[in-house]
């Protein structure tokens, strides 16, 4: 549902112009971290020799960014790691060359977290970034970033996923996952998810565990919802 950005992003790897430092911004659950691992994935995939858009994902680097033990590709909850001491020692780490991936990819998720001492820490590194380093931030609330780290940054703003790709999305996991749903249940699971597509995954997860088929009124029940025909009747009762 991000076509913008990743039409962007991959015009990037096509054209080499790999930025040093890329802040995706947005609500929860619209892949903006996803987006991080592939594009990690894109600039390292060892099937081919340069960056690339679509990444094999049967090699080995492609297969230990999925499972989060790439050395090169390092995450960071900054929720948990707001303290200058923890930027210092990314810093230190950033200048020395990738062991095994082309790029050295640091993702610093919810990054609004961080101090304003280490926000300045890592500015200098943003300045002057080390050769083949690339800083993905990831935030919900760009508002607290400091307006430094935003201007050397490319921004990209994530978007509520529309209603339609999320539906087709749901539709296809509850395809592969052989989960018995009618679409009325899958359109509702969309629209109580208000475009986040995590989300909108884990109550089908969850509704998945009923008997099936999983029908609209299953979804209701769960989500203390009311149906919209029963708001319409009351409207029209009230005028």
């Amino acid at each position: 549902g991000q076509d913008v950005i990743s039409l962007t992003l991959k015009q990037a790897l096509i054209t080499n112009k790999i930025a040093p430092a890329y802040l995706f911004c947005g609500p929860r659950g619209t892949g903006k971290t996803s987006s991080a691992r592939i594009f990690a994935k894109s600039l390292n995939c060892q099937k081919y020799s340069k960056p690339n858009q679509l990444p094999c994902n049967n090699c080995e680097l492609c297969k230990s960014i999925n499972i989060g033990t790439a050395l090169d590709i390092i995450e960071i909850d900054a929720a948990s790691n707001t303290g200058v001491e923890n930027i210092r020692e990314i810093i230190e780490r950033a200048n020395f060359a990738p062991t095994q991936a082309r790029w050295k990819v640091y993702v610093i998720d919810e990054c609004h977290m961080l101090s304003t001492a280490a926000f300045n820490a890592l500015l200098k590194t943003l300045e002057e970034p080390p050769q083949q380093v690339v800083f993905i931030l990831a935030t919900t609330d760009p508002q607290r970033v400091l307006p430094t780290i935003l201007s050397r940054c490319m921004r990209f703003d994530f978007r509520r996923i529309a209603l339609n790709a999320l539906k087709s999305h749901l539709t296809s996991i509850a395809k592969k996952e052989e989960i018995s749903i009618n679409e009325d249940a899958i359109s509702l699971i969309a629209k109580h998810s208000q475009g986040g597509l995590r989300d909108a995954e884990s109550l089908l997860d969850q509704v998945s565990l009923l008997p099936p088929p999983i029908t609209q009124l299953n979804i209701i029940n769960l989500i203390g919802a009311l149906p919209d025909e029963e708001l319409i009747i009351l409207a029209k009762s009230l005028l």
